[in-house]
């Protein structure tokens, strides 16, 4: 069937198609020198108009666009019109019976997904969305004419739901099916550690993400969420005990982890790992060696005795040695080096041992060539840190000429090695779930060692549980963004926060929670107490009451409750403890650095040193050019770092806080919690 613009029609028209003809399942519209040819499956709408005389026909196509017929006689126009709309909405209707099928076979196969009796990957969304895709350009309709049809309303909304909000529909479910598992298997939960795990630890451990970072602040059960992660894996059959690999910063931590694992799930066959001893398995087991590790490692005298004989060495011999030297401690260590040889004075070398440690470790760790680290540093320091690598390099040779003759390894070169080996598929991983502690803690040169595992084996998941408000080793090479851009470095997944804290009271923790969170960068996340505390909890006092504040303790402390006293720096300690065991018998006293402190708890915790000027706290030193350029950029916010270090002393105690500060050079410390309300005693 056919219909043509009338001669007078076209001739005023002047459009370039005057006539339409009915296909099998379409429509071809045409003009002298153009043609269109219209499926019925592109055609989404048919009007017919009437103008002043003649009669016009729109095909409404995909994209608002539009294809007109005009100058047609009216009659013959409402004719054709009549017969192609029979055509099409019959061809609508079966086409609509075959997107109905498509439709019903799309729903079920999301509710096969979403009824799984387990949590659901946003991982596997990716999947489940292309697979909407791919079923929709599959349909003989247009999408936009789907909801005209009854048989197809209801089906094409689900799916387009789980297309345009899959992310808020996947969480929904997994909320729904959390609350199932966690009631389901109440026992566990409730037996796994000595005391039931609360409803965030529960919602932690059931989290089946690829990627999951658990935020725990102090006190909040890290440990057993660990340990209780490893237990639900077990009990639901997720992962043999020996495809779960835990990773923890030291070896005492690592040991404390095992004891808890077998004492808690009686299993054996997992056994928690530092990175360096993880690194260790796998060079044995990737290239048959049995590597071994230095005993400058482990012998910190022997270490800085080699270091400061290389230093000795290159100063005498090398006068430019001696001369750059002279000019790095002067100008920016600010220290007094005596006229002649400088590098004789015993004090000096003693002084500047522990610094040699510190940047040759960074520089090891780095692992690249010395071009490489300098073109790594920021280009306005470039200059001076590259003089201070020239400097260090002959002890960096020394350091490496002594690993040779010992045929061993130093740490940063294990697990470069490893990494070498897994970067080359020489080591197959069997770790389906790797779980790592502390993990505010992780270095780059750590955190490549995770990324190589799971690139080697894309099943692998990672469970981190960690703290961004106790990141307190970035001298050591920890990269905090590692945990707060967790997601960017180790791929889409989840975040849980563990709400509650079982050491300190409210007091307490609302203070330290303040305080460091004055800092805008840090993650902000919730921190309730099961304990109530006073006004008194955290008090601000000055430090010549030290003495009367322990006799006062003594009156009062239980022989079994402990009162540890923390210091920014370990020659801060002070000379009372000497006469504490005869004063004080029955006073169980301790003292240590507040980074020592790490992992610790105490009844009552003395805070030492809040004083400015040199051994303060906040420490006042200025950073080296050699740290600025090896180590993460520091943060855009004043004292971050011990904002950070003070808030892990406030939290080792579980009743009450001392912050003992000088008054005539009070730390900037002092007034910011005199404006958070911690109120200050003139005796103890």
């Amino acid at each position: 069937m056919e219909l043509k613009a009338t001669s007078m029609g076209k001739r005023l028209a002047q459009h370039p198609y005057n006539r339409v003809r009915l296909l099998a399942a379409g429509v071809e519209v045409s003009g002298d020198r153009h043609e269109y040819l219209i499926p019925f499956n592109q055609l989404m709408d048919i009007t017919c108009k009437r103008g002043m005389v003649w009669g016009e026909l729109e095909f409404q196509l995909p994209e608002d666009k539009v294809v007109r017929l005009h100058g047609t006689e009216w009659q013959e126009t409402q004719r054709f019109f009549h017969y192609l709309q029979q055509a099409w909405q019959q061809w609508s209707q079966e086409m609509s019976d075959v997107s109905a099928e498509v439709l019903t076979a799309l729903e079920q196969e999301i509710l096969t997904f979403t009824q799984q009796d387990r949590w659901l990957k946003r991982s596997e969304l990716s999947a489940v969305k292309e697979s909407i895709r791919r079923q929709f350009s599959a349909l003989p309709l247009p999408l936009a004419r789907l909801e005209a049809f009854d048989n197809c309303r209801a089906l094409w909304q689900f799916c387009q739901q789980w297309l345009e909000q899959g992310e808020t529909a996947i969480r929904q479910r997994n909320r729904e099916w959390t609350t199932k598992v966690i009631k389901e298997y109440h026992d566990f939960f409730s037996n796994v550690e000595t005391t039931p795990l609360n409803l965030s630890q529960c919602e932690a451990v059931v989290n089946g993400e690829d990627a999951l970072l658990v935020l725990a602040g102090a006190g909040s059960g890290k440990t057993s969420v660990l340990v209780a992660r490893a237990g639900w894996l077990l009990k639901r059959k997720l992962a043999q005990p020996d495809q779960i690999l835990l990773l923890a910063f030291g070896r005492q931590a690592a040991d404390e982890m095992n004891e808890r694992i077998q004492a808690r799930l009686g299993e054996s066959a997992i056994q928690a790992r530092t990175f360096h001893a993880l690194a260790m398995h796998i060079i044995r087991e990737g290239s048959n060696k049995q590597p071994v590790i230095s005993k400058l490692e482990s012998d910190s005298k022997a270490r800085r005795q080699l270091l400061i004989d290389t230093w000795r060495e290159q100063c005498n011999s090398k006068k430019a040695q001696a001369s750059g030297w002279r000019q790095w401690l002067q100008d920016e260590m600010e220290w007094d080096v005596a006229e002649g040889p400088f590098w004789q004075d015993d004090k000096l070398a003693q002084r500047l041992a522990s610094r040699l440690e510190r940047w040759l470790g960074l520089m090891r760790m780095h692992g690249g060539a010395q071009a490489a680290m300098i073109e790594d540093v920021p280009e306005e320091i470039r200059e001076n840190f590259s003089k201070r690598i020239k400097l260090m390099a002959p002890l960096l040779k020394a350091w490496k000429s002594a690993l040779k003759e010992e045929g061993a390894v130093d740490f940063s070169g294990l697990i470069h090695q490893a990494i070498a080996i897994l970067e080359k598929g020489r080591f197959i991983s069997p770790w389906k779930d790797i779980l790592v502690d502390e993990f505010q803690d992780i270095s780059p040169q750590r955190a490549a060692l995770l990324t190589a595992l799971r690139k080697q084996n894309k099943r692998t998941s990672l469970f981190a549980v960690g703290d961004d408000w106790q990141a307190i080793y970035r001298f050591s090479g920890a990269e905090m963004s590692l945990t707060t851009a967790f997601h960017h470095y180790f791929g889409e997944g989840d975040r849980c926060v563990l709400d509650t804290t079982y050491r300190f009271n409210d007091r307490i923790g609302e203070i330290a929670n303040r305080f460091v969170q004055q800092n805008p960068h840090q993650l902000r996340k919730p921190l309730n107490s099961l304990s109530k505390g006073n006004k008194k909890s955290v008090t601000l006092l000055p430090q010549d009451q030290l003495e009367p504040l322990l006799n006062k303790l003594s009156g009062y402390a239980k022989p079994d409750e402990r009162v540890l006293l923390l210091a920014r720096y370990h020659h801060l300690r002070p000379d009372i403890l000497e006469k504490a065991k005869t004063r004080w018998p029955k006073l169980h006293i301790d003292f240590m650095t507040i980074h020592a402190s790490k992992g610790q708890q105490a009844d009552f915790v003395i805070v030492l040193g809040l004083h400015e000027g040199r051994d303060g706290f906040p420490a006042q030193t200025r950073e080296s050019i050699m740290e600025e350029g090896l180590l993460p950029q520091p943060e855009d916010f004043p004292d971050a770092e011990e904002r950070r270090l003070a808030y892990v002393a406030i939290t080792r105690a579980r009743h009450q806080v001392w912050m003992m500060f000088d008054k005539e050079q009070p730390s900037v410390f002092v007034e910011h919690f005199r404006e958070l309300g911690v109120p200050q005693s003139r005796k103890a």
